[in-house]
């Protein structure tokens, strides 16, 4: 099987907590990343200045070049469509760069890690990891 990672956890190791409970918690799984990931990490790079710019660029860097970022495609697409008409039905939406990650993890069959397990456990048919608060 594999998984995607979810940004949360990656923002915990560059911080340096949590990395023996993540490892845990992905096991022997291939691993991935959203493109919506990439954006949210990069996103941070951006924001940051100075000396922590340069050490938390040099950090997601890193972790692009050792992960797949997964596209969003049409498949994708309307994995997301389904899924948001479903928990906006329900009154149940989360939020929109979590949904097109779980679109992502569930489009490809692909379990989650996460330490926001209650939103993305909303999502139907998506395999979530809970990693430890």
């Amino acid at each position: 099987m594999a998984v995607l990672i979810d940004t949360d956890l990656l923002i915990d190791l560059e911080r340096g907590v949590g990395a023996p409970e993540v490892e845990a918690v992905l096991g022997d799984e291939e691993r991935a990343i959203s493109v919506i990931t990439v954006s949210e990490l990069l996103h941070g790079v951006h924001r940051a200045t100075g000396a922590r710019r340069t050490r938390r660029r040099a950090f997601v860097e890193h972790l692009l070049s050792g992960l797949h970022a997964i596209p969003i495609t049409e498949p994708v697409a309307r994995v997301h469509a389904d899924v948001w008409a479903q928990l906006a039905q329900t009154g149940q939406v989360i939020g929109a760069h979590d949904l097109w990650i779980g679109a992502t993890a569930v489009a490809h069959g692909l379990g989650l890690a996460t330490r926001n397990s209650a939103e993305f456990e909303r999502i139907p048919g998506l395999r979530v990891l809970a990693a430890p608060l």
